[in-house]
């Protein structure tokens, strides 16, 4: 029997943003199954190494493959209703009013699908049950705080249930009881098989759930493997010298509608 691909595999990757390189000769697979942190400081390129894995970012060198589709050279041909994104985060609404059902429920929209399905309300309810907001899903995400804001994205990537979560910066802004609950959601992903894929600034409270490390610096991979105790720290003390950050464009729902 054929051996099945890597869910997500770089080859030889490089993005080049505003003129400079960011991510140089990037190689690195994943396996099914695996929770993999992706470290670095700020302006090593972690981001862009995700949004590139996702299609959101166009590839200057080399290739991007999820399931073993080029991300780029056949986009439509990629498994995405297998893959969920959280972006770093961002106010969940933009300005519009909605609850927090809603904005999960926008996960299910599809370029040829623009209702979400006669089983959708269920599937957003579980989906917030999974980050313990399953009981303030008919309230406003404007009054919620940064970190419940951002658990309400995580519903939204997970109600797709996924079998790739890519998350971006999830701890940015997150006090202890949202750190829980997505501790909680990670672990119960990993139980399932779920891979995932998460960038960090430190391992955290997360630590005991990786299983592997990738450590960015200047766009390059300088460490894969196994976390070290120093994993847990902050990740300016991998880099004396932090490159200063690039300015990112997060994509929108419409955004991703589109690319989904």
């Amino acid at each position: 029997m054929k051996p099945s691909p890597p869910v997500l595999r770089t080859h030889h990757l490089g993005v080049v943003l505003g003129g400079a390189p960011v991510l140089r000769d990037v190689s690195l697979e994943i396996a099914a199954g695996e929770v993999v942190a992706v470290l670095g400081s700020n302006g090593a390129g972690k981001s862009t190494l995700v949004r590139a894995a996702v299609g959101l970012l166009t590839p200057t060198a080399g290739e991007v493959r999820l399931y073993g589709v080029d991300v780029t050279g056949a986009a439509r041909a990629v498994p995405w209703q297998r893959v969920g994104y959280v972006p770093q985060r961002v106010g969940a609404t933009s300005g519009v009013p909605a609850t927090a059902a809603e904005v999960v429920a926008s996960g299910l929209l599809r370029r040829r699908r623009l209702r979400p399905g006669r089983d959708a309300r269920r599937r957003c309810l579980e989906a917030l049950g999974q980050v313990r907001r399953g009981a303030r899903a008919h309230e406003s995400v404007q009054v919620f705080s940064g970190g419940q804001q951002q658990r309400v994205l995580i519903a939204r990537a997970l109600v797709r249930e996924p079998d790739l979560l890519i998350l971006d910066e999830p701890l940015t802004g997150m006090d202890r009881d949202s750190l829980e609950a997505l501790a909680a959601t990670l672990a119960g992903l990993r139980q399932r098989g779920v891979t995932v894929v998460v960038v960090l600034h430190e391992l955290g409270p997360l630590a005991p759930l990786i299983t592997r490390t990738v450590v960015l610096h200047g766009g390059r991979v300088v460490h894969d493997g196994p976390a070290s105790p120093r994993h847990s720290r902050d990740a300016d003390v991998l880099d004396p010298h932090p490159h200063p950050a690039v300015p990112l464009s997060i994509p929108t729902v419409p955004d991703l509608q589109r690319q989904w």
